[in-house]
Protein backbone atom coordinates (compact mmCIF):
# COMPACT_ATOMS: atom_id res chain seq x y z
CA UNK A 1 0.00 0.00 0.00
CA UNK A 2 1.11 3.81 -1.03
CA UNK A 3 1.94 5.53 2.55
CA UNK A 4 0.63 9.32 2.03
CA UNK A 5 2.01 12.19 4.31
CA UNK A 6 -1.38 14.35 5.92
CA UNK A 7 -3.95 13.63 8.05
CA UNK A 8 -6.33 10.45 6.90
CA UNK A 9 -9.92 10.11 7.68
CA UNK A 10 -10.95 6.69 9.76
CA UNK A 11 -13.70 5.95 6.72
CA UNK A 12 -10.82 6.17 4.23
CA UNK A 13 -7.06 5.20 3.90
CA UNK A 14 -6.94 9.32 2.09
CA UNK A 15 -8.18 11.93 3.48
CA UNK A 16 -7.36 13.96 0.19
CA UNK A 17 -6.76 13.67 -3.61
CA UNK A 18 -3.27 13.46 -3.80
CA UNK A 19 -2.14 15.01 -7.29
CA UNK A 20 1.39 15.42 -8.55
CA UNK A 21 3.35 15.18 -11.96
CA UNK A 22 2.74 12.03 -14.11
CA UNK A 23 6.35 10.77 -13.36
CA UNK A 24 6.06 10.85 -9.78
CA UNK A 25 2.76 9.38 -8.94
CA UNK A 26 4.56 6.05 -11.28
CA UNK A 27 7.17 6.26 -9.18
CA UNK A 28 5.39 5.51 -5.62
CA UNK A 29 3.54 2.96 -7.06
CA UNK A 30 6.99 0.70 -7.54
CA UNK A 31 6.06 -2.82 -7.87
CA UNK A 32 2.10 -2.08 -9.35
CA UNK A 33 1.20 -2.57 -12.81
CA UNK A 34 -1.61 -1.48 -14.98
CA UNK A 35 -4.32 -3.60 -15.14
CA UNK A 36 -6.87 -1.89 -16.75
CA UNK A 37 -7.47 1.86 -17.68
CA UNK A 38 -10.22 4.21 -20.05
CA UNK A 39 -10.68 7.19 -21.54
CA UNK A 40 -13.02 9.62 -18.95
CA UNK A 41 -13.54 12.43 -21.54
CA UNK A 42 -10.57 14.07 -23.98
CA UNK A 43 -8.24 14.94 -21.61
CA UNK A 44 -8.22 12.63 -18.53
CA UNK A 45 -7.25 8.26 -18.60
CA UNK A 46 -8.38 6.30 -15.59
CA UNK A 47 -6.08 3.88 -14.73
CA UNK A 48 -6.13 1.56 -11.88
CA UNK A 49 -2.87 0.15 -10.71
CA UNK A 50 -2.44 -3.22 -8.81
CA UNK A 51 0.29 -5.44 -7.04
CA UNK A 52 0.38 -8.84 -6.51
CA UNK A 53 -0.69 -8.66 -3.45
CA UNK A 54 -3.89 -7.56 -4.13
CA UNK A 55 -3.32 -3.68 -3.01
CA UNK A 56 -4.65 -1.77 -5.92
CA UNK A 57 -4.61 2.74 -7.07
CA UNK A 58 -7.16 4.39 -9.08
CA UNK A 59 -5.33 6.97 -10.89
CA UNK A 60 -6.52 9.78 -13.47
CA UNK A 61 -3.65 11.20 -15.57
CA UNK A 62 -4.09 14.47 -17.47
CA UNK A 63 -3.52 15.59 -20.67
CA UNK A 64 -1.08 18.43 -18.95
CA UNK A 65 0.95 15.78 -17.41
CA UNK A 66 -0.23 15.92 -13.68
CA UNK A 67 -1.81 12.96 -12.32
CA UNK A 68 -4.05 12.30 -9.62
CA UNK A 69 -4.57 9.18 -6.71
CA UNK A 70 -8.25 9.18 -6.55
CA UNK A 71 -8.81 6.09 -4.19
CA UNK A 72 -6.88 2.88 -3.18
CA UNK A 73 -7.70 -0.47 -1.62
CA UNK A 74 -6.84 -3.94 -1.10
CA UNK A 75 -7.98 -7.10 -2.01
CA UNK A 76 -7.65 -6.58 -5.91
CA UNK A 77 -9.06 -9.27 -8.21
CA UNK A 78 -9.21 -9.35 -11.70
CA UNK A 79 -12.00 -10.42 -13.98
CA UNK A 80 -12.72 -12.05 -17.00
CA UNK A 81 -15.38 -10.93 -18.64
CA UNK A 82 -18.37 -13.54 -19.67
CA UNK A 83 -18.25 -14.60 -23.43
CA UNK A 84 -20.47 -12.60 -25.58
Amino acid sequence: MILLAGPAAAESPIAEVLCAPRAEIVARLSGATITGSGLRDAEAVLEVWARPSGDWVLVQSYANGTACILAMGEAWEASTPPPA
